[in-house]
């Protein structure tokens, strides 16, 4: 392969109808890829000289994710001639001239498709000195699928579409599977020969098979033994079926990795997440984007994390996580929701029903229940009470609150932002700050409790609690 000159040709023109959405079919996301960036990764993974992504249907949009993603890869528009021929034509059009090298050709809505596999049939059809290779697979139930046609000697004859097709040629369970290599410059040349007599009205790259046969050239089929690797997406069910077969393998790989995955059937992983050895991954839990986590690490049960560092030796449970970090040791959970710009240090806590957004927890600090922390700095080892909310907004604008080390604020308080607490303050339950709080000051306020002797009693005569209190008194 490194030896060899060669293109890879991926076609993304198709509206993709039947999945009844606004979003092209190639940018239906499928572990935390588009379809269209899992064949894209594939095609530039194999280190060709070109990659060429044709597109038509919303197009801005799909340029602009190719644009971002792949910014190596040449874009080729597909005009009004319909037709895979046609749409690899115009593919063609983006390759130098002199480009005399194998053009592969693959589909944006083929998702499973790997390297080592491309790299097969690329280098068997280079060694074969064959003109056309195909692709193929067998179906139980090929219905639909164009049929590969072997003769007497099971080399192959011809691909012969399921509407074209004899009864006898239906029975064949060898299909194509949509995926080629061409020589370059007879490429060209028999695109440019042939029409678009059929009963779609449509410029067939299949036909470049047939003349390339016709021409004497040697033409193969190569079966996949995997057939997931070659499955095509059409419609939201077959989205959902190789979801869940990646899905699956993805899983099997981390296992193999030294991963503890206790139920593969409920755990999702985006292709993009990286595990340790020695984590473990608790039912229900669901990781995607640039996620990582640290050796020793314990995610779940029924844990979502996106785009989101955890170090080693954490514990995250019943938690939603976004754009945050966690720090060894570091416990997460159950029922708390951590916002973007969250960063827990090292054995800190964030504990039940917790919330916090853009907020700095240092090493050994505890947020352990029912508080709201946002656009707060915590220094170390502090401890917020129960109940506290951070009042970050004044109905216009953001504010921040610093938290110093060695704090300890009280049950159910308040801090009105812009507020700092100083290293080693104490604050008072129930209090409401408004004021800053010097280091190893006592924050609290003045209004005094005052009790109302008997107000039960003669307030609320008749109730349950009015008797109680008689009766207590009596």
């Amino acid at each position: 392969m490194a030896d060899h000159k060669f293109a890879v040709i991926v076609l993304a023109a198709g509206a993709g109808t039947r999945m009844r959405s606004k979003t092209p079919k190639v940018m239906h996301e499928l572990a935390g890829l588009p379809l269209l960036g899992h064949a894209l990764s594939t095609a530039t993974a194999l280190g060709g000289d070109h990659v060429i992504p044709v597109v038509r249907h919303e197009r801005e949009l799909i340029v602009d994710y190719i644009s971002a993603f792949y910014p190596t890869a040449v874009i080729a528009d597909q005009d009004d001639i319909p037709g895979t021929g046609r749409a690899v034509e115009c593919g063609l059009e983006k390759l130098p001239a002199d480009f005399d090298g194998t053009v592969v050709v693959t589909s944006g809505d083929v998702p499973l498709l790997d390297v080592a596999t491309i790299q097969a049939m690329v280098e068997s059809h280079v060694d074969g000195g064959f003109g056309a290779t195909v692709l193929s697979a067998r179906f139980d139930d090929p219905t639909g699928y164009g049929r590969i046609v072997r003769d007497a000697d099971g080399h192959f004859a011809a691909i012969i579409e399921h509407r074209d097709a004899s009864d006898s040629e239906r029975a064949i369970t060898e299909v194509n599977a949509g995926v080629y290599a061409f020589d370059a410059k007879a490429l060209r040349e028999n695109l440019a020969s042939i029409g678009m007599e059929n009963s779609q009205h449509e410029k067939y790259l299949t036909d470049v098979v047939a003349a390339e046969r016709a021409n004497g050239k040697k033409v193969q089929a190569l079966t996949v033994l995997d057939n997931w690797l070659i499955a095509g997406i059409n419609d939201r069910v077959q989205l959902g079926e190789v979801s869940a077969e990646l899905n699956r393998r993805l899983c099997a790989a981390w296992q193999r990795a030294g991963v503890t995955i206790i139920d593969p059937s409920s755990t999702w992983l985006d292709v993009t997440v990286s595990l340790a050895e020695d984590v473990t991954i608790l039912p229900g839990t669901i990781l995607k984007g640039f996620t990582s986590v640290g050796r020793g690490s314990t995610i779940g049960p029924e844990v979502q994390m996106t785009d989101s560092q955890v170090g080693e030796n954490a514990t995250l449970v019943k938690a939603h996580v976004t754009t945050s970090k966690i720090g060894d040791g570091a416990s997460v959970g159950p029922f708390a929701y951590l916002r973007p710009g969250t960063d827990l240090g090292a054995d800190g806590k964030i504990g039940t029903f917790v919330e916090t957004k853009n907020a700095k927890i240092g090493a050994g600090s505890k947020v352990p229940h029912l508080s709201y922390v946002g656009d707060a700095e915590i220094g170390v080892e502090s401890n917020i009470g129960a109940g506290t909310i951070f009042a970050n907004y004044d109905g216009v604008n953001k504010h921040r609150s610093t938290i110093g080390s060695h704090v300890r604020t009280g049950s159910h308080n308040t801090f009105v932002a812009p507020i700092t607490i100083g290293d080693g303050a104490y604050t008072a339950a129930g209090t409401t700050v408004r004021k800053n709080v010097a280091a190893g000051e006592l924050g609290m306020n003045l209004t005094p409790q005052r009790n109302i002797a008997d107000w039960v009693i003669n307030n609320r005569p008749g109730t349950k609690a009015a008797d109680a209190a008689e009766k207590s008194k009596n």
